[in-house]
């Protein structure tokens, strides 16, 4: 399997506004922003900043998101251990995560299934 690059961080934050604005300072614009405390952020072709805000008493965490031109270029036969097999998001795309050698958990992101 052959990944298009990184689609994507997915971050945490404790606080949705001063998240938004330092980004925008950064010169990130704002995509859009939903209901509950969060948003996406784009600055040119590269990969977009999804920030969600988490209760204070819960780590913030960061993601990286890989993304793969369809599921089925997924070799299951590959050294790669399989975390959950790819499922709908409620955004409309379908995700994997995998772990790399080193136990860090990765999540590959295709289009949504035929």
């Amino acid at each position: 399997m052959k990944s298009d690059g990184v689609e994507a961080l997915y971050l945490e934050t404790h606080n949705w506004g001063k998240a938004a604005q330092f980004f925008r300072a950064l010169g990130f614009e704002l995509d859009f922003e939903t209901d509950h405390n969060s948003g996406l952020l784009r600055n040119g072709d590269g990969a977009y900043l999804f920030v969600a805000e988490v209760p204070e008493d819960r780590p913030t965490g960061m993601q990286v998101v890989i993304k793969v031109p369809a599921e089925d270029t997924f070799d299951a036969g590959a050294p790669v251990e399989v975390v959950s097999p790819f499922e709908d998001t409620h955004f409309g795309t379908r995700e994997m995560s995998v772990r790399d050698p080193d136990g860090r958990t990765w999540i590959l992101q295709a289009p949504p299934g035929k």
